[in-house]
């Protein structure tokens, strides 16, 4: 059984920096896409970044400049460096991984709070 294990989030002053990582425990095989998503109290999940198998990312126009995403294809793991946090940036962040079989996992996700 595939698990997404989320690491990284806590509590960070504004301005400050976290880095989210997210590894798959189990068979995972020919992951295509790997993103984070973030969920604030009363709002609707929203994309934050994403990355394709080749290295293309997309990012959500509140944290463009910010935050980088990036995967290690051999060991199946997603990051996500934030910088320059904002308390707006305040969330449940989750990983997601598709793979070429149209399969598709979530982490559990990990808090993150900016405090301003």
């Amino acid at each position: 059984q595939v698990q997404l294990v989320e690491s990284g989030g806590g509590l960070v002053q504004a301005g400050g920096s976290l880095r989210l990582s997210c590894a798959a425990s189990g068979r995972i095989f020919s992951i295509r896409n790997m993103g984070w998503s973030r969920q604030a109290p009363g709002k609707q999940r929203e994309l934050v970044a994403g990355i394709i198998r080749g290295g293309s990312t997309n990012y959500a126009d509140s944290v463009k400049g910010r935050f980088t995403i990036s995967r290690d294809n051999v060991k199946n793991t997603v990051y996500l460096q934030m910088n320059s946090l904002k308390p707006e940036d305040t969330a449940v962040y989750y990983c997601r991984f598709y793979s070429d079989y149209g399969l598709e996992y979530w982490g559990q996700g990990t808090q993150v709070t900016v405090s301003s």
